[in-house]
């Protein structure tokens, strides 16, 4: 009985194990940095089922081929990614849209988490969250002339998870050189 039971033991191990080397590697989208070397490449790892085990972006130098990763949760939702330079004014970020908070704690994120802001710099060694947790972003727009971001949305003021009257509707303004709340409209 003893041999029986180590048997299927190791079986179930094996089995258990050989099903993580079928992790399928999607990239899904490269983005060149411009005015540095580097490229963002956008990773998700999914099993079988296609479940997402991680997902990150990586920050490939292209001259030395070093890189840095930056971690997003596994169900995380990057929404959009987009690269502000100004020369005159000395800022070169990346700024991300995205869904990377489950802010009511349930079954991960979903469409009733906020949107959240996040600046990265041009090597993705530094991470921004502009936005709180709680202020659902609705759209953003950035402005070359004064390099600043413009960010509207609202705070769920009653935690309901849905936008109603009660919400309290904000427009704020950041200096993208400084990544400091210039003002809250």
């Amino acid at each position: 009985m003893k041999q029986l039971l180590l048997i299927a033991c190791t079986f179930l191990s094996v089995c258990l194990y050989a099903q993580d080397k079928y992790n399928y590697v999607q990239f899904n989208k490269l983005k060149e940095v411009e005015g540095t070397n580097y490229i963002i490449a956008t990773i998700v790892n999914a099993g079988k089922m296609f479940t997402v085990h991680s997902q990150y972006l990586l920050f490939i130098n292209t001259l030395t081929g070093q890189t840095k990763q930056v971690d997003f949760r596994k169900d995380a939702y990057l929404e959009k990614m987009e690269q502000f330079k100004n020369d005159t004014l000395g800022i070169n970020q990346i700024i991300i849209a995205a869904k990377s908070i489950d802010l009511d704690g349930r079954k991960g994120i979903d469409w009733n988490d906020p949107k959240q802001i996040i600046v990265l710099s041009a090597d993705g060694q530094q991470r921004t969250q502009l936005t709180d947790d709680k202020y659902f972003v609705i759209t953003w727009i950035t402005n070359k002339q004064t390099g600043t971001i413009v960010i509207t949305g609202y705070y769920d003021s009653n935690n309901n998870g849905k936008y109603d009257k009660t919400d309290k509707n904000e427009i704020l303004i950041y200096d993208l050189k400084t990544l400091k709340l210039i003002s809250k409209i």
